[in-house]
Order: C-alpha cells, then sequence, then structure tokens
C-alpha cells in the first residue's frame, strides 16, 4: 500500500516565519547573552509562536530559557543544531520548551529525534498488566544475578518488567521500601540472573546482561502507568535464587516463569486491591503457592529483542 505525506513548508524572512500564504506563523529572536535574555519582553512580541535562536546556548543554561519562558501564554520554539541538544530543551526543568527548530543537513539527526519522541509517547501510555497466580516456588541454587541501579528514583509499587520468556514478564519490585534487613536503595531493583529479559523501551526486551550504563529501562507501577529511566550502573553477583512460575486463568496450560535471588529484598507486585488498602510488593522469601502477582503479557517471539511473527516453543 502507497502512503502519501503532506509537506507545509515555511519560509523564513528576516525575523519571521511565513507559511505558504505569506502569513507570518512565528517571530524569531537572537539572543547571544544572559543580559540579553533579561531584556527579553516575550509579552511585547505579536506572534502567538516564538523561536529562540540562542547563537550559543552553552552561555545560557536551558533551565534559564525555560524559566524565563515559563507562564507565557505563547509557544517558544528554540533552534538546535543536534538531537542530543534539542533534548536539553525539552526536558529543562521538568517541562522544557513548547517545541525544537532542528536546523541539520543529516537525515540520521530527523531519525534520531523521531525515536525520542517515540520513546516519550510510549510513557504517556499505561500498560495492561494481567493477574498470574503463583503455581511453584522451588529453590534453584546459585547464578549470577543482576541488580539494575538507575539515574532516577522509584516509587512504591514500581519496579521493572522481567521475565525468563518475553512472553510474559514479572513486575519486579524495587528496593525503594524499608527493611529490617537492609536500607532502603529506591534506585536500585535486584532483578533476576543474566539470562532474563527486561522491557526497554521501544516496545522491545533485552537480556539483563546487555544492560549498560546509559541505556534506557521501562519502570511501571502497579497500575500499568510506565516511564524511561536510565542505567546508571549495573551489578552482578553470584547469589542464591529461586524459581517462581505462574499461570493466569484464561490459559492455564501456559507457564510464564522467573528466577529471583533468595533475599527478603527482592518481591514482586500484587494486583490493586478493591477494598481500598494497597499492598504494593510480596518478598520472594514470603511468597506462597497461590498469591497473586502482576505480568505483562506480549509476543513470545523476539529476534534481537524486536517482536517476531513466527513458530516458537520455549520451555
Amino acid at each position: 500500500m502507497n502512503a502519501t505525506a503532506m509537506i507545509y513548508p515555511l519560509f523564513v524572512k528576516e525575523d519571521e516565519i511565513l507559511d505558504g500564504e505569506n502569513k507570518r506563523v512565528a517571530a524569531t529572536f537572537d539572543v547571544s547573552t544572559p543580559q540579553e535574555l533579561e531584556q527579553f519582553q516575550l509579552e511585547n512580541a505579536q506572534a502567538e509562536n516564538i523561536v529562540v535562536n540562542l547563537l550559543d546556548w552553552q552561555i545560557i543554561p536551558a533551565e534559564n530559557i525555560v524559566a524565563a519562558f515559563q507562564g507565557s501564554q505563547k509557544t517558544v520554539f528554540a533552534v538546535s543544531k543536534t538531537p542530543s541538544e534539542a533534548k536539553v530543551f525539552l526536558e529543562a526543568l521538568e517541562h522544557g520548551l513548547g517545541g525544537i527548530i532542528l536546523r541539520v543537513e543529516d537525515v540520521e539527526a530527523v531519525f534520531e529525534l523521531k525515536n525520542y519522541f517515540d520513546r516519550r509517547n510510549e510513557a504517556s501510555n499505561v500498560l495492561i498488566l494481567t493477574k498470574a497466580t503463583v503455581s511453584k516456588i522451588q529453590a534453584a541454587g546459585m547464578g549470577d544475578r543482576v541488580c539494575v541501579d538507575l539515574c532516577s528514583l522509584m516509587r512504591p509499587g514500581e519496579g521493572l518488567l522481567v521475565g525468563s520468556f518475553a512472553r510474559g514478564l514479572f513486575l519486579v519490585h524495587s528496593e525503594c521500601l524499608e527493611s529490617n534487613y537492609i536500607a532502603s536503595r529506591p534506585f536500585r531493583v535486584n532483578a533476576g540472573p543474566v539470562h532474563a529479559y527486561i522491557s526497554v523501551p521501544g516496545g522491545k526486551t533485552c537480556y539483563l546482561s546487555e544492560l549498560r550504563a546509559g541505556k534506557e529501562v521501562i519502570v511501571v507501577d502497579q497500575k500499568g502507568q510506565l516511564r524511561t529511566a536510565i542505567v546508571g550502573r549495573v551489578k552482578i553477583e553470584s547469589r542464591p535464587l529461586v524459581l517462581l512460575e505462574a499461570k493466569i486463568d484464561s490459559d492455564y496450560q501456559t507457564v510464564y516463569s522467573i528466577f529471583l535471588q533468595n533475599a527478603e529484598t527482592v518481591a514482586l507486585v500484587p494486583p490493586c486491591q478493591g477494598n481500598g488498602t494497597q499492598n504494593v510488593a510480596i518478598p520472594v522469601t514470603a511468597l506462597k503457592v497461590g498469591d497473586e502477582v502482576l505480568l505483562r503479557l506480549q509476543g513470545a517471539a523476539r529476534h534481537t529483542g524486536i517482536e517476531i511473527q513466527e513458530f516458537i516453543v520455549e520451555n
């Protein structure tokens, strides 16, 4: 099937941006010093859209730009020369500017920024998590398990999606809760052994052994709300493991499994309770056959972390 893309060209003329009918759609302003930024009076501009061209944005922190235009009824764009520079303006002070103008000659930079927006849009969605019943708990001996330390703090109910098979990933809780055994580490998830899959942005998975500092992962809470977070550090150590298996009511033949370290600080996330009480985590050491936990169900076959359509059997 052929697809047609509609392109609406804009034209730059002196300090204005015009559409195809020669109507002004934005006003542009050059800013080269912090002093010019302080003197800039946004309310004096009559255009609804403002494009700020920072001649040397490294002198003027992106946070200053966002703060200067905060509360304005106008949409403010910043001219960016690289995708990484664009991300700075879009994320500064958690709110960012209204948009960016990407000024590049390499089309790969456009695709890179598109992938960034795809990940941001994904984070605004809600995942459907499925209730599963624990059917087996078995000590499994020693294995190399992975602790994932993030550059973000996690709240009660949040964790990472991990599993032995991509068809079903368990919501493994973070170590944010207080414990008698160890201090709270709200940036950490004791996620499982090196072979396990973990959910990453773009609807993909990767092995826990492949995680590195700087890679992004999906953080999910008990209600399916998700966001992305950056991996700050990965720790692999040999620890005693336990094998957990679970099944869902609608398909009691399929087994979903995960290995986890057999420790009090490692926990799975149960479904939300309808009576108003909310148990956000069940430690592995307290888990029993018949307990309910949350799974993320998805396609079974994966190639380099990407879901594919093919026949596959995994046990």
